[in-house]
This record gives structure tokens, sequence and C-alpha cells, in this order.
């Protein structure tokens, strides 16, 4: 789930415990482009306000007038923009898009708060709607399924899907553990060092303070986690690069220079038999090319990388560290001819 989607059920939570009237409204279907993806949320208090996003802004403005008195509407409803091409062009979507909405009428504040101890316990949770009372039925699972809907019910999953271990806790770590949660990733980080870690602020993000590979172990990567050591310590990243090489994670990668992450493949390849074809799925060095010098900015390069292997993206050669800084430094040496 996006971070905002957290916001949005918090803020629903809060009216609806107050006894005001509000709407949780979510995309359950899109054809063609669409701004939001399927699972965005938006949560309306009647006449007064609203948090998060289904469309650009159109869709919302037209959704806080139509449902400005909800006296009549149903427990759930279901609405759909872009059906037309004047309607699309009218809400503001893009050529050819449609989009679909669940509107439910006035949530549970006891399941809201249900939801939420769930969630901030870092569970999974799938919550099925019955589509003609509008009673919430809340599940803990251990496996992300897709968003469904038919006539008689709304199941979806809330919860944790991404999920970032982080080796060695250093500034650098708190950065990317940062961006990494503000874009929906749940993140955890292992460091056995107490000097790197006496000052790391466990209740924004868990700490585990064993070996690395313990750690890999214990987190169970699946193909929706990421593993990416940041230790500078090669006893502490290779153990976890090579544990994590033998999971599903859709991303393991090394920080390090060209050069130290030549010295690590070989190392591995050599003294810890691991073959070629698995060495080729470790990212290193890791993130895209923008010339980064700070921590901020190295967080930001490396966290652009993992988010575009989550999208599917095919990276171009030129967007990897390795061929920029090359590029970079042959062109750096043309000026000085």
């Amino acid at each position: 789930m996006d971070a905002i989607d957290i916001t949005v059920l918090r803020a629903l939570h809060a009216w609806r415990q107050a006894g005001q009237a509000a709407l949780l409204i979510t995309v359950v279907k899109t054809w063609g482009s669409s701004p939001r993806p399927v699972g965005a949320m938006l949560a309306l208090r009647v006449g007064a306000e609203m948090v998060g996003s289904v469309s650009g802004g159109c869709i919302e403005d037209d959704l806080f007038d139509r449902f400005k008195d909800i006296e009549t509407t149903p427990s759930t409803t279901v609405v759909r923009y872009g059906v037309t091409a004047e309607e699309a062009n009218r809400f503001g979507l893009p050529c050819g898009g449609t989009i679909e909405l669940m509107v439910e009428r006035n949530p549970c504040a006891e399941r809201l708060e249900q939801l939420l101890e769930y969630l901030d316990g870092g569970a999974l949770v799938r919550r099925t709607v019955d589509c003609e009372t509008g009673d919430v039925q809340l599940t803990v699972v251990n496996k992300y399924a897709p968003l469904f809907l038919d006539d008689q019910q709304l199941a979806m999953y809330i919860g944790p899907r991404w999920r970032m271990l982080l080796i060695g806790a250093g500034v650098l770590a708190r950065y990317l553990a940062a961006i990494a949660q503000s874009t929906g990733f749940t993140v955890t980080v292992c460091d056995p060092r107490p000097e790197h870690t006496f000052s790391w602020n466990e209740s924004e993000v868990p700490l585990l303070r064993c070996m690395p590979d313990d750690a890999v172990t214990a987190f169970r990567p699946d193909p929706s986690s990421c593993v990416v050591t940041l230790s500078h310590d090669p006893k502490l990243d290779d153990l976890a690069i090579i544990e994590a090489l033998q999971s599903p994670a859709f991303y393991v990668g090394a920080i390090g220079s060209r050069q130290n992450n030549e010295a690590r493949r070989a190392r591995l390849i050599e003294h810890f038999e691991i073959e070629k074809e698995t060495m080729q799925r470790l990212h290193g060095p890791i993130g895209l090319f923008i010339d980064s010098k700070t921590p901020a900015e190295i967080a930001v390069s490396i966290m652009a990388e993992i988010i575009a292997i989550k999208n599917g993206v095919i990276l171009e050669p030129a967007m990897q560290i390795s061929v920029g800084k090359l590029k970079k430094s042959s062109l750096s040496a043309a000026d000085l001819v």
C-alpha cells in the first residue's frame, strides 16, 4: 500500500469516531490510462474536506459535490467516470481512461480502529466488504493478492506488500529508510556493531542486532522484498548478499565503487561458489546516475533504481552508476584537451 493510504484511514477513523458523516472511496477498476492505481483511496468528510486521491483532482471535486447529502446513499455503491470521450475530457482523464470507484457510506469506526491496529503492528490485512450491507470483515494474511470485486463483495489487501532490509545503520540508511517508508515500503535495518546503532531510533525503523545472514533468514525475502547492503564492511555485506541471492527477493544490491563491486563479485564466485548466473542478480554500484554527492542524494538515487525495477522499468545502460560516471569522466577529460 502507499504511505498516503495510512493517512486516509487515520483521517476517516477520526471523523467516524467523532460521529461525522464520511465516505471511503476506493479505485476498484481502471481501463486504459488512469491517474491513480487500483486500490488507491480517498476519504471524504461530507460537505467539509477530503484526504487522499483517486484521480488528478477533477473527479474528487465532482465526488465532493455529488455526495453532499448521503442520507439516501446506499451502504455501498459503484461510480464510473470516463465512459465517454466527453466525460473523460471533462474530468481530466488521460485519453481513453476510465475509472470505477467503490463508495462506502459511513464505514464502521470500530472496524477502522481494528484495521489501523493491525497495520501499526506490521500485518497484511484482507479487508472484505459486503456489497449489500456494507459490513466489513478483517483477516490477517501472509500473502498479498490483487483487489477483487464482484456483485457480492469487495476484497482488498492492505498492508506492507513491499518490504526492505538494510544492512548497516549509518547515515545513508537513515535517509534511505525514510524515503522507502514514504513510498510504501516497510523497512527493517540490521547492524551488529553497537558503535553504529547507539543512536538509532527503533520507534521509527526496527533494528536487528544479529549477524546479517541470520537477519536475511529471519526476514524471509519474498518477491515483494529487497535487500540492500550499506555497511561498507565485506564481512557483513557479503554474508547478507550470499543469503539474499538464494531468495526470491526482487532486488539485491550492494553499495561500493565499481572496483569494490568487481572485487566482491570475484570473491563470492571464487570463495563461496556463487554461480555467475546467480551473481548477475546482484546490483552494484547501486542507484541511478544523478551525480549524487550527499547521503540524501545517494539515497534518492538508490530508491529510484529500486522503484524502477519494482515497476518493471527496463533501465538503459546510460542510467547505471558505472556507465554514467565513466561517461562523465570521459567528457571532463575531453574538456581539458
